[in-house]
């Protein structure tokens, strides 16, 4: 039980950590599979159409509303963590408790307590799947409104410019376009940063 407990604790501060990376991740691998995907007609590419690139990784840090929405989205993170932990004391507690006295408690009493401690783990568990998914949610609420209007920005350039394809250069693994510009002024201008 005590071995269930540490893992559980050390799962949430991990899955607490690691929302954000693990999306960024994701973002990668598709950008990579459909870049190398599309190999074969770089040269076609290149030749025929107008390219760009910006960091939007760069841009986002730049945008308006961004720190804010940052800042309560760790703030909300930190009251759930606050809770799970109030919930692991407890289940500690209890469970040491029981560790103590287990010997002069009645075969009753004691599968009472056993109870008492699953009960209390499996809540500690929900809480904490449910703290996850509530954590993605809150942060989609805040910072989809500034990703789409970054978004919305990208693209009003690239077609205003007349630009055929905009790679986001953020993975951190940008592949080299000779003829490829940098649009972030252009996007900044857009958006009157």
């Amino acid at each position: 039980m005590f071995l269930l407990f540490k893992f559980v604790r050390q799962n949430v501060i991990l899955t607490f950590k690691s929302i954000i990376a693990m999306k960024k991740m994701l973002s990668l691998s598709l950008f990579l599979f459909l870049l190398l995907g599309s190999a074969p007609l770089t040269a076609q590419i290149e030749a025929e159409a107008k390219l760009g690139h910006i960091n939007t990784n760069e841009l986002l840090r730049m945008m308006p509303g961004r720190d804010q929405a940052q800042a309560d989205l760790e703030r909300y993170a930190q009251e759930l963590e606050q809770t799970f932990t109030a919930m692991q004391n407890e289940f500690q507690t209890k469970y040491q408790e029981y560790i103590q006295n287990q010997e002069t408690y009645s075969q009753l009493v004691r599968q009472s307590k056993e109870r008492e401690l699953q009960s209390l783990n499996e809540r500690i568990m929900e809480f904490q799947e449910m703290a996850q998914q509530d954590i993605m949610e809150q942060e989609e609420r805040l910072l989809n409104p500034i990703i789409e209007e970054a978004r919305e920005a990208i693209q009003k350039v690239g077609r205003d410019k007349g630009y055929t394809y905009i790679f986001d250069s953020s993975g951190g693994s940008m592949v080299f376009w000779e003829n490829g510009d940098d649009i972030m002024p252009l996007v900044r201008e857009e958006l009157g940063l």
